[in-house]
């Protein structure tokens, strides 16, 4: 064979080693497979995505009402006592008896406590027996000037006796005015040993015993009267206005007292008393003092209470639940509910508290809005919800609900195996 055959041979065996290669290395149903298995992954996780995208958040929500609303300040308020009244004996002596329980109810009128009242008695009746000496003789006087009064005209009885009769009338009328001085007097001390309250209250700690020896200067005991009571607080210079125009309607603004937390009301019946007439200038403050009928002793003096003064009332303000207003860096929003079931964020401006649980809205809602109450941790924008009432449960899946559900998961997982 020449030479030329054999190269030509040689190069016609590398051509279709090279092509067999070529088809080994490039097998279409690898291709297809690879590409069809990673199409299939991205399929199955995109309808993976599409299916949770799709399935609605279970969210309690509430609409938008319309009601009067009131407006009110607010301020820290002290509660004081309308009197207090510390009782000190006006004589001195051995007290006797304590005839109250300490932190009982007392009457204007009734008996707190008796001093020895027989030093006192026995000068009521030396005085009254020195009243009655001295009638006696301005009796006889009286008679001697009338008996000689007829008989000076005739002549018998000198005129100069006659005025030393008239001196001596005028002179025992003036002693017996003194004597009735002396017995109310030695009266009113007599009393005095009876201690009784001068006003309604509760009665404080005692501070003296029986068989102690009081002063006009020891303290028995101290009383307050609660019913009814005052409360004062503070409000900022720029209420004044307000307050003044508020007030000038004639009918008093209403007060409520709250405890600390604001958790619940102590008293409601409270109602402004009166304005203080200047403005403190080192707090910027003035100061106002309401009035508390407190029948049930709720209020306690010294006790520190939140006030809430009402001052007007809005007609027809937009008031939705506080929980559905949330705080973001833009400031206040809500979950709106959309027409297609799905929510956004919704800014909102909050004009003031309705109560302990309801906020009235400014701005940024409409009447029979939908916002969501319940269930914002899970939601973004665009997130499918869906909707129940306050206190709704949602429904368990059904039977063929789970098992529907448990066919996808089996069918998904066995493309992937595949």
């Amino acid at each position: 064979m020449s030479r030329f055959w054999k190269i030509a041979l040689v190069v016609v065996a590398v051509i279709v080693v090279g092509a067999v290669g070529f088809r080994l290395l490039h097998k279409p149903g690898a291709e297809g497979g690879e590409a069809g298995q990673q199409s299939g992954q991205r399929q199955g996780r995109g309808q993976g995505q599409d299916k949770d995208k799709d399935t609605p958040v279970p969210v309690t929500v509430e609409p938008v009402v319309k009601q009067d609303v009131p407006v009110y300040l607010t301020a820290l308020g002290t509660v004081q006592a309308l009197n207090t009244v510390t009782i000190n004996p006006q004589v001195s002596g051995q007290m006797l008896s304590i005839n109250f329980k300490e932190g009982q109810e007392v009457k204007k009128g009734d008996l707190l406590a008796q001093i020895d009242p027989r030093t006192f008695q026995a000068a009521y009746d030396q005085s009254v027996a020195k009243q009655e000496q001295d009638e006696a003789q301005l009796a006889t006087a009286q008679s001697t000037l009338k008996r000689n009064d007829a008989l000076v005209a005739k002549g018998y009885v000198a005129q100069l006796d006659m005025d030393t009769f008239r001196n001596n009338v005028a002179n025992l009328t003036a002693t017996v005015a003194a004597d009735k001085a002396a017995v109310r007097s030695a009266k009113v001390n007599l009393d005095y040993t009876r201690i009784v309250s001068p006003i309604d209250g509760v009665a404080g700690i005692r501070n003296v015993d029986p068989g102690n020896v009081v002063t006009t200067t020891t303290a028995v005991v101290t009383l307050t009267q609660i019913h009814p009571i005052y409360v004062t607080f503070n409000l900022p210079e720029q209420n004044l206005e307000m307050v003044r125009s508020a007030s000038g309607g004639g009918d008093p603004l209403e007060v409520l007292a709250l405890d600390r937390a604001d958790a619940h009301t102590i008293a409601a019946d409270g109602q402004l008393n009166v304005v203080d007439n200047q403005i403190d200038t080192t707090t910027g403050t003035f100061k106002l003092r309401s009035i508390f009928q407190n029948a049930k002793g709720d209020l306690w003096p010294g006790q520190f209470v939140n006030v809430r003064l009402k001052v007007r009332t809005v007609s027809g303000g937009l008031v939705i639940p506080a929980q559905a207003v949330q705080r973001g860096p833009d400031g206040d929003y809500v979950y709106l509910v959309q027409q297609d079931e799905t929510v956004k964020m919704n800014p909102v401006k909050v004009a003031g508290e309705v109560g302990d649980s309801h906020v009235m809205i400014g701005s940024g809602l409409a009447l029979n809005d939908k916002v969501v109450t319940e269930g914002q941790f899970r939601l973004k924008p665009g997130s499918k919800v869906k909707a129940l009432k306050p206190g709704e449960v949602p429904a368990a899946p059904t039977q063929a609900e789970m098992d529907k559900a448990k066919k996808g998961a089996q069918k998904q997982g066995g493309r992937r195996g595949g």
